[in-house]
């Protein structure tokens, strides 16, 4: 009996409650590729940036954006939407390659990729293109 009663107490406090720490969200990072799609874009080739509260909202209809900008963002953060135009096949893509702060602004190199000579894709028109958060309202540069 004294083993049970001891094998009891040595659960219920194993069990016991503790406060539970709020761990800190962890930080975001200085950008965000928040959709890159085949096809979707824009028939040109062009990028925006997107800074007002205006332009800004008319990203939040798209359907593969919704959910993934808050009102915070549009106070915090702007938006470059990168379009490669219009493309023969698939297998093109639109990428950021590397985002960099400086005291002055923000510095975004783009890579357009091209498909492989000989490669395997898609025998369709494509539109690529990619938006991404810059989590500053520094003015960017796009190389």
């Amino acid at each position: 009996m004294k083993y049970l009663i001891g094998l009891v107490s040595v659960l219920l406090l194993g069990c016991a409650s503790k406060k539970v720490q709020d761990i800190p969200e962890a930080p975001r990072g200085l950008y965000e590729v928040l959709t890159q799609q085949s096809t979707g874009g824009a028939n040109i080739r062009f990028f925006e940036i997107l800074t007002t509260t205006d332009e800004i909202a008319m990203l939040r209809g798209d359907e593969n954006l919704r959910g993934k900008i808050s009102d915070s963002d549009m106070k915090t953060a702007n938006f470059l939407i990168l379009n490669m135009g219009e493309k023969p096949t698939g297998g093109y893509s639109i990428n950021v390659t590397n985002v960099e702060e400086t005291p002055t602004n923000i510095i975004v190199t783009v890579v357009e990729n091209n498909p492989e000579a000989g490669s395997m894709n898609t025998m369709a028109i494509t539109y690529p293109y990619t938006v991404v958060r810059i989590n500053s309202k520094k003015p960017i540069e796009i190389k």
